[in-house]
Order: C-alpha cells, then structure tokens, then sequence
C-alpha cells in the first residue's frame, strides 16, 4: 500500500513538472510535410557535422594530436611535403614541348596565302606583299621569272619552312634570326630569290609558335629529375617522439605516423554514428526549444535555423583550422536572438558549439570559448534593442569588445603554461574582429529580406510597423476615423494589461493598431463610423445579413493584412481578437422572430486566442466600449467589478482557453484596465471664458 501512494505521488509530482514546462498557450500547428523537412534538415546538419568521419582519415596535418606518440622502431621515411616543394619548383622551369600538327597547318596555309600574292604582283605593278615591301630589284626578278622557275623556288620555300618547323618555332625570336634561318635552309639559291625567300619565310613566322606543352612527357622528366637530385627522406630512430598530445601535427609527423600504420583511411561508422546521432538531436532538441519559447514558431524559422547552422559546419568543414569561431558563432547567433527571441539565439548557439570539430588544441579551445561568450552577450543585448541604429551600434562594439577580451585571455593562458611562442599574432586577432564586424554589418544590411521572406518579425520591425504614417493606417485614419479612434483608444488599454503581466507590449501595440482594419471594406456598417443619418443594419433589417457583415470585417482584414504583407503575428490579431464570440444583438433579434435560430450562425468563425497578446486585445476590445459609458461618479470598484463580468464572461465561454493567460494574470489585466480609465477620466480645471467684444466697423 505504501508503495502504491508513493508510486502516486511520483506521477503527480511528475505531472506538475511536465505542466509546468509545457508551453502555457497553443502551439502554431504543423503539418506532418512540416516535419518531414524538418527532420530532413536536421538529418542534413548531422551529416555535414559527421562527414570528416566517413571521408577523411583518422588524423592529418594541423589538427591536435589526440595522445603522444613515439617511434616503435627505427625507419626511413619519405618526405612528403619536401618531395611536393621540390616537384613544384621544378615544375614551373620544367616543360617538355612538342610540335603542334594543327599549328603546323596554320602556317603552311598563311604561306600559300603569301604566294598568292605574289602571282598578283608578277602580273601587276604590286610592290607589297602583306606586311612585305618588294624592292625594284626584287620587283623585275619576279616579273621576269617563267612559271617553271617561279614554281620551283615556290616549292623551295615550302620544304625550307617544314624543315623550320619540324625543329620548332618559338614566338618570341627575333625577325633577324628567323631570317637568317630561312637563308641557311634555302642555301645554295641565289640572289635576289635569296633574300627575297628569307624575308618571306620570316615574315610569315614571326611572333607565332608551333610548339606545345606535353603534361604527360613534362610530368615524366620532372620525375626523372627529381631522381637524379634524391628524394627527400626522414629518419627516425626507435623511442624518437613523433608527435605530442595537444599540439598540432606537422607534415612530417604525419609522414612518420602514415608509414607506421596509424593513420586511419577506413570510414569510422561507429564514431560517425555517434556523432551523426549527437548533431541529429541537437537540431531536434533546439527545434523543441525554440518552439517551447515562442509557440508561434513557424516551421520556415525552424528552417531558417537549420539552414544556418547547416552552412556554418561546411564553412568549419571547408576551411578546417583556419575557421573563425567569432565569425561563424556570433552573426548567426545574433540574426536569430533578434529574429526570433534570445532563447532561440542561445540553442542556436549551444548547438553550434556542441558540435565543433574536435579534436581541438588549448588556444583554439579557448577561441571558442570567447567567441561563444561574445555571441552569448549579443544574443543577451540583441533582444533588448529597439531600433536598427542601435543594432548597428551593438555590431560595432561587439567586434571590439571581442578583439580585447580574446588577447587578454590568450594572453593570459599562454604566460600560465608559458607558450606565448604559438600565440595568434595581434595582426590576426584584429583580422579576425574585423571579419566578425563585416559580417555582422551584412546581416544587419540582409536583416529587412530576411524578415520579409522568412515572415520574421524583429522588435526594429515592430516599431517600424507602428508608425501611424504607414498606407494601411494612413487609410484606416482617413477612410475610418471613428475605428481609428476606437483603435487608439484600445492601444491604451492593451498596453497597459500587457505591461502588468510582462507580455511583448511592442506587440501588442501594433497588432491592436492593424486589428481592426478589415474595416474598411465597409465602414459606415460599424457605428463609431456612423454620423447623423440612418443605420445601414436597420434598413437591411436582416440579423443573417448584419451577422455576415460583422464577420466580413475579419474575413476582409485578413485579405488587407496579406495584400500589404502583415507579418503573421500580426495578421493573428485581426481574427483572434473576436474568437468564437457570440453576436448578442443581432443573435438576439435573430431569436425574437424564430426561437429556433442556431446560435452558431451568429458566431464568430475564430480562432478563439491563441497567445497572451490576443486575449489581452480581446478583453480590451470589450471592455473598452464599457468604460467610456461609465458615467462621471463611477467608482473603481465599479469600475473594476464591471470589467471583471465581462472578463469572466469570455473566459467561461471558453474564449481564453488556448491563450495560455492564468487567473492571476486576468486580475492584473483588471487593474490596469481600471488604471487607464481614472487616466482618462481625470479631473479638468474649468477655465473662465471672457465674452466675445464687440468692434465697431
């Protein structure tokens, strides 16, 4: 029997504890696709996380040695790194040409081109040949030659620059040599055929070549060299130390550790595994708890997070030692806190951090650790900024904030175990703050796409929102001046009950402005919008017809609110604050001429709230109407006992159920509803007014 009451007490007090870390107000629904992209994503990250672990070998240069090493015998070991110095020296002097057939083709055409010609110049006073100016004498030599001759000089010249370019011709050699060339081959021909053919042949050569780069035969001899000169070795003797633990891994070290066997090439599936399950649920857990904190999360921002972290490990794969943790940890960081709240920026960044590459040496260890407490300040700073100028701000002061601490601690670390010789240099410490900073300026430059298109809503945007001059509010003040008024009037309200409850008070401000803008698809139907005249529902005399006309200004609120691109925390407002409430007055005409009337046809079509923010507008909604009909002598016991049946009376018709907002909540949210109106309804000074004088004309 005890064991039994103890077994009952552990599930109550396990239960306490699960209801009171589940979300207080209803999640943003997701599909089953949702998850299935989410899933993918995060499957994505753990195999980008896990991929040196399938490719790569179990050690290589750079990287921290994971335990010391010592030789287990002695050897003669090639070194590598020195091998490829010497095979890249000697590659770039080292080139075996060869002749090039197809150029060969070229410059035959180009000299049969120059015969040509010279056929013309035989039968026509020509004195120029192409780029070739022919002399008197040269001139009457050509005139006077019989086409036998003629053609046998023609035939000379062909075989005298085949033999040329079967030897090679570089581009750049001189016309004279070229031409002394040509002379030898075409020896023993006479004048003026001679120096005429000479000229001809280097003409028709000079600044051009027939020759080519052969890679195989150039690979080929770069080998022999190498040969010849000796291969680099490394001798090692037995007991000699290879590498130390925590210190990086030299080429040499490395070559030693290949040729003993300890270098393994083979995929390392179980530790793969591992570490492909650990970044799989660090995605999902950072998922959950980014849900956790902001129930409205969408699954584009889950996404957007994965995406993030996603193209942080190929930058950490790709560039390997040489990767920034303040560059690639604080930016992203700082995006999501604003985006998304600073709760999302710290699972971001825990999970980021998480699953850095290991195996890490002590400074690099400590980079981490001051590029995850500065990403940790700017996730902390992130959230209370309210305009982009102090954004812009916090992104510059953060990257110097990051270069001091960052020397002082390396500094300090490296006099405690007397390594200052491996310290990053000053030069690349400000390198790396500036590289932070640049990027940091980008995201803010990105930040206004990246709401747009992820649907973000950051509190710079809020505010931006709020401003009275936007077009939708610029129309609902002119087109609807009683709802802009009526909506005003609420803000006061809602912003006060959100403030005593420590609900986003930016939020609920500009939702409550945007709330009633559907409006304005009809506003003489609404009666703060009415003037003088009759009421548009009492010539309908139709409660259906009046019932369709009250939930059309949801329906067209949502329509306005996608035509100029709400963010959806906002759009939420506009149905939310009505819910599932009931249409009293024309539901109770509705029920005078037929009993038998469904009260769900005189309903809103919701949903009923789904956060803090809405319930709190709704209840303002209602209330504030109430208030302003008090009249002057009304108490604030009144006052309050008034506003607390019509809070009482949406909360049992089920109208607060998903919003999260406590019984304790709604007193506070009572009191300062009844704060705002003493506010409005405080004492005035009367003040004389002296009669008008009359003036004589």
């Amino acid at each position: 029997m005890v064991k039994v009451l103890r077994r009952g007490r552990l599930k109550n007090i396990w239960r306490q504890l699960l209801r009171q870390e589940s979300p207080c107000q209803a999640l943003c629904s997701w599909r089953r696709l949702d998850w299935a992209a989410i899933l993918l994503a995060s499957a994505l990250v753990a195999l980008i996380s896990s991929w040196p672990w399938l490719v790569e070998p179990s050690l290589r240069p750079g990287i921290p040695a994971p335990i010391s090493v010592s030789a287990p015998k002695d050897a003669t070991v090639i070194n590598s790194e020195a091998l490829e110095q010497r095979r890249s020296q000697l590659g770039t002097r080292t080139h075996v040409q060869v002749v090039d057939l197809e150029a060969n083709r070229v410059l035959q055409e180009r000299l049969e081109r120059q015969l040509l010609e010279l056929d013309q110049v035989s039968r026509s006073s020509q004195t120029r040949v192409g780029p070739l100016n022919l002399s008197s004498l040269e001139q009457t030599w050509l005139v006077g030659r019989d086409p036998k001759d003629l053609n046998s000089w023609k035939l000379a010249l062909r075989k005298s620059q085949q033999r040329m370019l079967s030897q090679g011709i570089v581009g750049n050699l001189a016309k004279r040599q070229l031409e002394q060339a040509a002379r030898l081959q075409l020896l023993p021909m006479e004048e003026p055929g001679l120096s005429l053919g000479g000229r001809l042949l280097a003409t028709n050569l000079q600044g051009r070549t027939n020759l080519r780069t052969d890679t195989l035969m150039s690979q080929q001899l770069i080998e022999e060299l190498l040969s010849q000169q000796g291969i680099p070795r490394i001798v090692v003797k037995k007991g000699d130390l290879i590498a130390r633990r925590g210190e990086p891994i030299s080429p040499q070290a490395y070559d030693v550790l290949d040729y003993f066997g300890m270098v393994n090439r083979r995929p390392l599936l179980w530790a793969w595994m591992g570490y492909s399950i650990e970044a799989l649920a660090g995605c999902i857990v950072m998922v959950l708890i980014m849900r956790r904190w902001r129930c409205s999360l969408e699954p584009r921002h889950a996404l957007l997070a994965l995406a993030m972290l996603a193209v942080v490990q190929g930058f950490k794969l790709w560039l390997g030692n040489a990767a920034s943790p303040l560059a690639l940890l604080v930016p992203p960081t700082l995006l999501l806190a604003q985006a998304l709240g600073t709760p999302a920026g710290l699972a971001w960044l825990a999970v980021a951090s998480l699953i850095w590459p290991q195996p890490l040496d002590d400074f690099s260890e400590i980079r981490l650790l001051v590029a995850a407490l500065v990403a940790l300040a700017g996730a902390l700073l992130a959230g209370r900024q309210r305009s982009r100028a102090q954004l812009v701000q916090l992104a510059t002061l953060l990257p110097v904030g990051a270069l001091v601490l960052q020397w002082l601690v390396l500094q300090s670390v490296a006099l405690w175990h007397g390594r200052t010789q491996v310290l990053p240099s000053g030069t690349e410490l400000a390198a790396e703050a500036l590289l932070m900073g640049g990027l940091l300026m980008g995201v803010l430059l990105l930040g206004p796409l990246v709401e747009s298109f992820f649907g973000l809503l950051t509190r710079a945007r809020l505010l931006e929102m709020a401003d009275l001059e936007r077009p939708l509010l610029r129309r609902l003040s002119t087109e609807a001046p009683g709802t802009f008024e009526h909506t005003l009037m609420i803000c006061g309200l809602a912003e006060e009950g959100a403030r005593a409850i420590g609900a986003d008070v930016d939020l609920i401000r500009t939702g409550s402005l945007y709330h009633d803008v559907g409006k304005l698809h009809a506003p003489q139907w609404f009666i703060e919008n009415q003037s003088e005249g009759p009421n548009p529902h009492d010539q309908l005399d139709d409660p259906f017809g009046s019932a369709k006309v009250l939930q059309a200004h949801v329906d067209e609120g949502l329509k306005l609110a996608r035509k100029y691109r709400l963010p959806r925390p906002l759009e939420d407002f506009i149905p939310e604050h009505q819910g599932t409430l009931r249409m009293g007055y024309f539901f109770h005409q509705a029920r005078e001429r037929d009993p038998s009337t469904p009260e769900s046809a005189f309903r809103y079509r919701g949903p009923t709230p789904q956060s803090r923010e809405t319930a709190i507008l709704m209840l303002a909604d209602g209330c504030e109407a109430a208030l302003r009909s008090l009249p002057p002598g009304t108490s604030e016991q009144d006052a309050a006992a008034m506003v607390r049946r019509l809070i009482d009376a949406r909360r049992l018709d089920g109208q607060l159920r998903d919003s999260g907002i406590s019984r304790g909540e709604l007193e506070l949210v009572i009191r300062a509803f009844v704060k705002v109106w003493r506010r409005m309804r405080h004492r005035r000074i009367p003040y004389p007014i002296p009669a008008h004088k009359a003036y004589s004309a």
